[in-house]
C-alpha cells in the first residue's frame, strides 16, 4: 500500500511538473484516474511535506509543484551566513560563511544546541528572543553584534523550514550589512555634529567637543589627542586627551598632567629635515613605530617634538601599545587651528576614516569661524570703550548697518539713547530733514600716514527735544566692517 501511496505521489508530481501554472483537483483525478476525495487527500499530503503549493482562486483551489533549492546548494552558493536548527534549537546544517566565523568545525557545530553555547550572533539574548519568537511567519529584522570592541550589522532572515522527514524547523540567514548601516550612522553623526558646532556656548572647549566626539567613530578602547594653534603666540598648545587610562598612565610615568603643556610642534617639523606646513598636515597620514613597525619614519620622540625624555616615549609607546598614530590637521583656507592624533595599537584597524576627514573640516570651519568671532568681539570690545571714554558725542555702526552703541556724551549733547537709534539710514533721515544737508555726509578715513582728518560741512540736527544743533559729521571705517560717527558740535558763533 505504501509502494502505490508513493507511485501515486511521484505520478501526480510529474503532472504538475509539466503544468507551471497549476491544475486543480478535478483535472488532477481525471489525469490519474482518481475519485477526487482520494486525490486530494494524495494533494494534502504532498503539501505538508513541501512539494506542493497551493492557492484558492474563485472555488477552486489550484496547485502546482513547489520550487525547491537543494540544501546543499542554498548553503554553499550565497555569501550570507546560514545555519539550519530544529524546534529545538539544536544545529542540523550550517554553511562555510558562519563556521569561519565561529571559529569551530563543522563537526563541532552539528548537533550543538545554540542557547547560551557562545555561538556568535546567535547566542545573544536579543537576537535568541527573535529566532524563538518565529512560528509560521518568517521574521526579518537587523541585529547588532559586538566583538573586540568593533560593532557588526546583520540582516537576519528567521523562515520555518519543513525538513523531508517531515520535522520542522528553522533557517536562519545573516547578511552583512555592517558598511550600509555605518554609512548610515555615519551621515547622522555628521548631520548631528554639524548643528552642534553651531549651537556650541562660546564658553565651551571646542578642542574637548572635538576629541569628545573622535573617539565616538574609534573601535574598541579609544585613544586620541588634540591640540590647538594659537596664531598670536605661534604655539600649539595640547587641549584634550581622550582615554583615561593613557592620561592617567601618562601622568604617572612623568609626574604631571601633560593637558595643557605648549607643544614645539611647528618650530620643530618646521625645520630640517620634515619642512611641514599647514597644507602637508591637511590630509591624514598613518606613521608607525618601533618595536611594533620596522618601517618606522618619524619615532613617536620626535612625534612629541622631544618635550618629553626619549626613555620616557619609549616606555609610553610600549606600556600602552603605541604602535601606530593617525595625524590630521585642523586646517581651513590654508591655516592650522590645530592637529589631531588618533593612537591605535598593533592588530587595530582605524575604522570610519572618511567620516572622521568630514568631521574634522567641519570642525575647522567652526573654530575658524569662532576666532574670527572672538576678534571682532575683542576688537568690538576696544572700540566700544573708545568710544565710551572720548569726550565727543559718538555713534558705532556694525557690519550689518545697525547702530549698536551710542556714548553717553552723545545722548547728553542730543538727548537720544540707545532705543532712539537703531538704523543709522532712519536715524539720520529724522534729525537731518533736508535732504540736501544728509547728501554732504560721505565717508571720510583718517589718513594713517598724515594722522589729519577730515570735517565734514556744517550740518543741522534736530535733537530729541526738537531744537536744532549746529555739528561736524565725521566717519571713520573700522576693521571687520564696522564705522565710527563722530558729532563734533558747533557753538553759534562757528
Amino acid at each position: 500500500m505504501m509502494g502505490e501511496d508513493q507511485e501515486v505521489s511521484g505520478v501526480i508530481q510529474k503532472i504538475l511538473k509539466s503544468s507551471p501554472r497549476g491544475l486543480t483537483i478535478s483535472d488532477i483525478s481525471k489525469k490519474i484516474n482518481k475519485n477526487r476525495t482520494i486525490t486530494a487527500k494524495y494533494l494534502d499530503i504532498l503539501k505538508a511535506e513541501g512539494k506542493v503549493e497551493t492557492r484558492q482562486v474563485g472555488s477552486a483551489r489550484i496547485y502546482w509543484l513547489s520550487q525547491r533549492v537543494p540544501l546543499s546548494a542554498f548553503l554553499c552558493f550565497t555569501k550570507n551566513m546560514i545555519v539550519i536548527v530544529d524546534m529545538d534549537m539544536n544545529i542540523v546544517q550550517v554553511n562555510n560563511q558562519y563556521i569561519s566565523l565561529s571559529g569551530l568545525s563543522k563537526e563541532e557545530m552539528i548537533g550543538r544546541n545554540i542557547i547560551g553555547n557562545g555561538l556568535p550572533i546567535l547566542s545573544t539574548p536579543k537576537t535568541m528572543d527573535i529566532i524563538r519568537s518565529t512560528e509560521r511567519e518568517q521574521i526579518i529584522t537587523d541585529v547588532r553584534f559586538c566583538r573586540e570592541g568593533i560593532e557588526y550589522y546583520y540582516k537576519m532572515e528567521v523562515i520555518p523550514t519543513l525538513f523531508d522527514e517531515k520535522n520542522k524547523g528553522l533557517t536562519i540567514v545573516l547578511e552583512d550589512i555592517t558598511e550600509q548601516k555605518q554609512h548610515v550612522n555615519n551621515m547622522e553623526f555628521l548631520a548631528r555634529t554639524a548643528v552642534e558646532l553651531v549651537d556650541l556656548p562660546p564658553d565651551a572647549d571646542i578642542y574637548e567637543y572635538v576629541s569628545e566626539k573622535v573617539v565616538e567613530l574609534l573601535p574598541g578602547t579609544p585613544r586620541c589627542f588634540v591640540e590647538s594653534f594659537d596664531l598670536a603666540s605661534g604655539q600649539i598648545f595640547l587641549k584634550a586627551v581622550q582615554g583615561k587610562e593613557l592620561r592617567d598612565g601618562v601622568r604617572s610615568l612623568l609626574g604631571y598632567d601633560v593637558v595643557g603643556l605648549p607643544c614645539p610642534i611647528v618650530e620643530f617639523f618646521s625645520a630640517a629635515p620634515f619642512y611641514e606646513t599647514p597644507l602637508t598636515l591637511r590630509a591624514m597620514r598613518e606613521m608607525r613605530f618601533r618595536p611594533f613597525f620596522e618601517d618606522e619614519e618619524i619615532s613617536f620622540y620626535d612625534l612629541c617634538a622631544h618635550m618629553f625624555p626619549e626613555k620616557a616615549c619609549n616606555a609610553m609607546v610600549l606600556r600602552f601599545n603605541l604602535a601606530k598614530v593617525y595625524l590630521t590637521g585642523l586646517v581651513w583656507q590654508d591655516r592650522l587651528y590645530g592637529i589631531v592624533g588618533i593612537l591605535l595599537g598593533k592588530d587595530e584597524t582605524l575604522q570610519n576614516k572618511q567620516a572622521i576627514e568630514s568631521f574634522l573640516r567641519q570642525a575647522s570651519i567652526a573654530i575658524a569661524r569662532r576666532q574670527t568671532e572672538e576678534r571682532l568681539s575683542r576688537s568690538i570690545r576696544q572700540v566700544d570703550e573708545f568710544i565710551s571714554a572720548i569726550p565727543t558725542p559718538a555713534m558705532l555702526i556694525d557690519n550689518t548697518n545697525r547702530i549698536i552703541k551710542i556714548n553717553p556724551v552723545f545722548t547728553k549733547e542730543f538727548g537720544f539713547t540707545s532705543d532712539d537709534c537703531v538704523h543709522p539710514g532712519e536715524w539720520l533721515q529724522s534729525t537731518i530733514p533736508d535732504l540736501g544737508c544728509r547728501e554732504k555726509i560721505h565717508p571720510t578715513p583718517l589718513d594713517s600716514e598724515s594722522k589729519t582728518s577730515f570735517k565734514s560741512p556744517v550740518i543741522p540736527i534736530r535733537c530729541h527735544d526738537k531744537t536744532e544743533k549746529r555739528v561736524r559729521i565725521k566717519e571713520v571705517p573700522l576693521s571687520g566692517g564696522m564705522r565710527a560717527l563722530f558729532f563734533e558740535p558747533l557753538n553759534p558763533a562757528s
